[in-house]
C-alpha cells in the first residue's frame, strides 16, 4: 500500500528540479525550484513565461496566494 504524503513534502522532493506554475492571471511560468515555505511562496531560478512568446525573468519569487498549482516541469 502507498504511504499519504504532505503536499510540503511532495513539494520538498522538488527542490532542485524544474517545475511549472500556474498563476492566478493565467501565465504558466518554468523554473528550478531553489526554496519554499510553509505559505507556499516559492523562490525559481532561470524563471520565463510559457506562451506565445517566451518571456525570460531569471530568479523571481512567486507568492503562495497567486499560485493555482504546481507540477512537475519538461
Amino acid at each position: 500500500m502507498d504511504t499519504m504524503q504532505r503536499p510540503l513534502d511532495v513539494l520538498g522532493s522538488s527542490v532542485d528540479k524544474r517545475i511549472i506554475v500556474k498563476t492566478k492571471n493565467g501565465e504558466d511560468v518554468t523554473g528550478i525550484l531553489k526554496a519554499f515555505d510553509s505559505h507556499i511562496n516559492i523562490w525559481l531560478d532561470e524563471a520565463k513565461i510559457e506562451g506565445e512568446k517566451e518571456v525570460k525573468l531569471g530568479k523571481v519569487l512567486i507568492r503562495g496566494d497567486n499560485i493555482v498549482y504546481i507540477s512537475p516541469g519538461k
